[in-house]
């Protein structure tokens, strides 16, 4: 099964041709016939391989800036300088694990995040009242 990080479309394939869980693909897909209820890949344009990873180093700096700037469980988006993403979270200091729990095990989400954006890499950092994910090529 393909989805379409963009919009959502799901495409149930009928063949795998060789595409593992948590490959990120831009490819050419088509109904396959009669019935036109699964689909084929046709071209795979590029194919890149995304992971997510809790880190032991703190927030950065900044990152622990934007969190100050932020009201408590708000999320703050900034680019990354070169490419990607960095979003910060404001959880209560308390459930500072369980938000980068849910991070991480929302995997779906979070990988066609990074897919969107264009970056193979999630990494989590955390302390306490402070996440952040940063999307990294």
């Amino acid at each position: 099964m393909l989805k379409d990080v963009h919009d959502g479309q799901v495409h149930t394939l009928s063949t795998n041709p060789g595409l593992e869980v948590d490959d990120a693909v831009e490819a050419t897909v088509a109904p396959d016939p009669p019935m036109e209820v699964t689909y084929r890949v046709i071209e795979v344009a590029e194919r890149r391989r995304l992971s997510i990873e809790e880190s032991e180093e703190p927030p950065t700096v900044h990152e622990r800036e934007l969190a100050a700037e932020a009201p408590a469980g708000e999320l703050a988006r900034e680019p990354r300088a070169g490419e990607g993403e960095v979003h910060v979270l404001t959880p209560p200091e308390s459930d500072t694990a369980e938000a980068v729990a849910d991070v991480i095990e929302d995997r779906e989400a979070t990988l066609s995040r990074a897919a969107r954006l264009g970056v193979n890499r999630v990494e989590v950092r955390s302390e306490p009242g402070v996440v952040s994910v940063r999307y990294m090529p």
